[in-house]
């Protein structure tokens, strides 16, 4: 019995799906510190469930892929490794100076630098220059580059080094000089170049890159030397995978050299679930919403297509990392009700994770969550959590509502829960303006897909208030995001400056690209993908004159001859104005080309197993009524509930619809019904 494993390890839960040829099995399991608590207590579930011993599960598995929250848990609270910073002289400071303005704040009292990094002094400037050209100027004085190494390692006790000079992405003899230089005096020290990790212009957003990559390599090495060693004791016969922030995956060797890829690694297996899902369900323009304990991602899909940013923000800092555009803001079912200095209720973004996690959880919380509003509205059974395995405790939950927040708004713990609600709809439906609006999209064209354990409850009044029509929960949506991690294709980037115009011939820019394809073909053997599963994507970040940032253009597969600049200009103008709206070209300005970048693709196999046939449900369909706190406008309600997709048909709102791990929440003069794959549309009344 063949197997594909995917496990997306959240805030809250960590998510596991099982794929044979039979279909999908699915189980949650709280997350744990060390992570690889979680992963294992989430196998096990599956195990129980597919009545398998361990040693039967870890034979059968033929894929193992993994998304993760080490990196992004260890950006989002700012909580690194000690890192140290060798960098030009008299660019010290290029960290804090950053790109002077500071977000979306108008009150210069709010604006503040982006958070610190890396402490001042453990910055140390080096004597050296390269031009522009990547001539070199000052030679590198490797004296003291050793002088600088022993004292951050042996006095101010570094655990990483960050290596950016200013012009090494036109010349990295400097930076690879350093890099010898380490590894030399400190075997076991961990570093990164930026040359290596991201060779493109833009001094700020190249150093804050290689400097949270480095400032994460000692938390993530500990994380996966243990659970390696876990795996491969439990029977593992292969290699894990780990889902990147581009929207591929990579081994866990790979990773290691830059896992600061790995950010978000998660929320994107979703993304690449839904796109798969799109096509199954014919849907080219997909809005995809994903919320867990702790957050809510949010992303688009247009005409089937992951929309990649060449300069995505992670967490707080703008960098240089290739990603999938994705929209993530503190509202999950964990998230913390709070009421602020103005006396105003609020809603995240601090999350009471799963430790103690919710009120009702009865774990030691004592501050209400989202979930514990839900569980106050009764749009959650207590009785029936995760199937009936897990035990809420509502009267802890009105309690805490009532008395820590209630009590000083002068509400009673209903009305308290349903502005909770109501405050979290609005939160999500910003950010789902942000992908569509703030993007040129009109949100009435797109379908949502709707998955998390939590977002069931939300999706309809997000998609109501944003003026979406159509929702999609899927059959697996509790674990969508490790269902989608093993049909993610594996994914190699790599990127370079290469400064080119339409007055200069091709040949450079041929050249270059010949040059990155040699390294994704390097790549493509050393990960054995078949010559049949195998993709070569090249794009070009471009701009008009003038501007300071680029749209990344897809080029033609055919050889990049002086006779194809029309139609490369032509393609630029057309994505320019699909980002910015038609008529916004400036088509009398010169055109410039600042980096090339290779996509190599290999295509995922799991496609030929029953992914989307989901094996897992509950033991027994029914229909029953309960007395909710309607979400639409706070007043009791007696509603419907549906004890399994299957047991919808077709059903008109309001009512809620109950699964093992989520429960959807379907509005007044809406309809549900169900597909022949499981999944449930509801149409929304507009």
């Amino acid at each position: 019995m063949p197997m594909h494993v995917g496990i997306d390890v959240g805030g809250t839960f960590t998510d596991a799906v099982a794929i044979t040829d039979a279909g999908a099995v699915r189980g949650k399991s709280l997350s744990t510190a060390d992570v690889t608590g979680g992963i294992f207590g989430a196998i096990d579930v599956l195990r129980e469930r597919m009545g398998l011993s361990a040693a039967e599960f870890f034979a059968a598995t033929e894929r193992f892929v993994l998304g993760n929250t080490i990196v992004t848990n260890a950006i989002d609270q700012l909580r690194f490794a000690k890192v140290g910073l060798l960098t030009t002289a008299g660019f010290k400071d290029t960290l804090r100076i950053a790109r002077s303005a500071r977000g979306e704040e108008r009150d210069p009292h709010d604006l503040a630098p982006y958070p610190s990094v890396v402490e001042r002094r453990h910055t140390r400037e080096v004597a050296e220059r390269v031009d522009a050209s990547g001539a070199v100027v000052v030679p590198l004085d490797l004296g003291q580059v050793r002088r600088d190494l022993a004292h951050l390692v042996e006095v101010d006790g570094v655990e990483a080094v960050a290596v950016c000079l200013l012009w090494s992405f036109r010349n990295s003899e400097h930076e690879r000089a350093i890099g010898a230089q380490i590894e030399e005096l400190y075997p076991n020290l961990p570093y990164t170049l930026s040359c290596e990790l991201t060779p493109v212009y833009r001094e700020y957003e190249r150093m804050i890159t290689t400097v949270l990559d480095a400032a994460v390599k000692p938390i993530v090495a500990n994380h996966f030397q243990a659970l390696e060693e876990g795996l491969r004791a439990a029977g593992l016969q292969v290699r894990p995978q780990i889902m990147q922030v581009h929207g591929g995956f990579l081994s866990i060797q790979e990773t290691a050299k830059a896992p600061i890829n790995m950010f978000n690694s998660g929320p994107v297996g979703g993304v690449a679930g839904a796109r798969l899902l799109g096509e199954r369900i014919d849907r080219s323009r997909i809005l995809t919403t994903d919320m867990g304990g702790t957050s809510l991602d949010a992303a688009a899909i247009i005409d089937g297509e992951l929309r990649i940013l060449p300069r995505a923000r992670i967490g707080e800092f703008p960098t240089s990392l290739t990603a999938v555009d994705i929209e993530s803001i503190g509202a999950g079912g964990g998230s913390l009700g709070w009421i602020d200095e103005r006396g105003l209720l609020r809603v995240g973004p601090r999350s009471a994770g799963s430790r103690p996690g919710p009120v009702c959880y009865a774990r030691g919380g004592t501050e209400p969550t989202v979930t514990d509003a839900a569980l106050v509205m009764r749009l959650i059974n207590p009785d029936y959590y995760l199937g009936g395995t897990m035990t809420l405790d509502a009267d802890l939950a009105r309690k805490a509502v009532g008395e820590r927040l209630g009590q000083r708004l002068g509400l009673d713990a209903e009305a308290v829960a349903h502005g909770m609600y109501r405050l979290t709809v609005h939160q999500m439906a910003n950010a789902v303006r942000k992908i569509t609006i703030n993007r040129g999209h009109d949100p009435r064209e797109f379908t949502m897909v709707s998955f998390g354990g939590a977002m069931g409850l939300f999706a309809a009044a997000i998609a109501n208030e944003v003026g979406v029509s159509e929702v999609v929960v899927p059959a697996n949506a509790a674990v969508f995001s490790a269902w989608g991690l093993m049909h993610a294709d594996a994914v190699y980037t790599e990127v370079r400056t290469t400064p080119w115009n339409f007055r200069q011939s091709t040949e450079v820019l041929a050249r270059a690209f010949t040059e990155l394809e040699a390294g994704a073909r390097a790549w493509f053997a050393d990960e054995n993908i078949p010559e049949d599963r195998r993709e070569l994507i090249r794009e070009a970040d471009m701009k008009f004159a003038g501007q300071i940032f680029e749209v990344t253009t897809r080029l033609p597969d055919e050889p990049l001859t002086d006779d194809a600049k029309g139609a490369l200009r032509d393609q630029f103008v057309r994505d320019y104005e699909a980002e910015f709206g038609t008529g916004t070209a400036w088509t009398e300005s010169e055109v410039l080309l600042i980096n090339s970048r290779i996509r190599a693709v290999g295509r995922s196999e799991s496609l030929n197993l029953r992914g989307d046939h989901v094996l897992t449900r509950p033991a027994e369909h029914l229909r029953y009524e309960r007395q909710i706190i309607d979400p639409a406008d706070g007043k009791p309600q007696t509603v419907t509930v549906y004890r399994g997709f299957a047991a919808i048909g077709s059903a008109l709102g309001p009512c809620l619809l109950e699964e093992i791990d989520t429960t959807v929440y379907v509005p007044a003069g809406a309809t549900a019904e169900l597909n022949e794959h499981g999944d449930v549309l509801i149409t929304l009344s507009r």
